[in-house]
């Protein structure tokens, strides 16, 4: 099984060693989670889901995992380049972490709005993260 921490953990590692998003985001821009002061652009995780439907129980095999993507910048062009470049380096990514086996990483769900109320675009990236244990 692949912990969610752990899960987490290889994602954001796997992100901070791109240059084109470090680019992107200046270099700073990846964050656990964003204060009030942080700059822009940036990206954020949200909610990591272990959950079978099926069983309703939790099940680390099976993991969703968000990311958000925050930008003032004029248009939804800078949002989804970044978009763009993450969805490049984690869709169909494969993992090994520790010994718990491979975990595949397949893009489920992708949007870009603008939020009137903070006055920010907001993007989306939603994956769905597979592990098979090692034999």
């Amino acid at each position: 099984m692949t912990a969610p921490g752990d899960l987490m953990q290889a994602l954001f590692l796997r992100l901070k060693t791109d240059a084109t998003l470090s680019a992107l985001l200046g270099g700073v821009g990846l964050l656990e989670s964003a204060s009030d002061k942080a700059a822009f652009p940036h990206v954020t995780y949200g909610r990591t889901s272990a959950f079978n439907l099926e069983s309703g129980s939790d099940n680390d095999h099976d993991q969703l995992v968000t990311f958000h993507i925050w930008s003032k910048a004029q248009g939804e062009g800078e949002t989804r380049l970044i978009m763009d470049s993450i969805r490049a380096r984690l869709d169909g990514a494969a993992f090994s972490i520790g010994s718990r086996g491979q975990t595949r990483l397949s893009l489920e769900f992708a949007e870009a709005r603008y939020d009137e109320d903070l006055t920010v675009h907001h993007g989306l990236l939603r994956f769905r993260a597979l592990t098979q244990e090692a034999a």
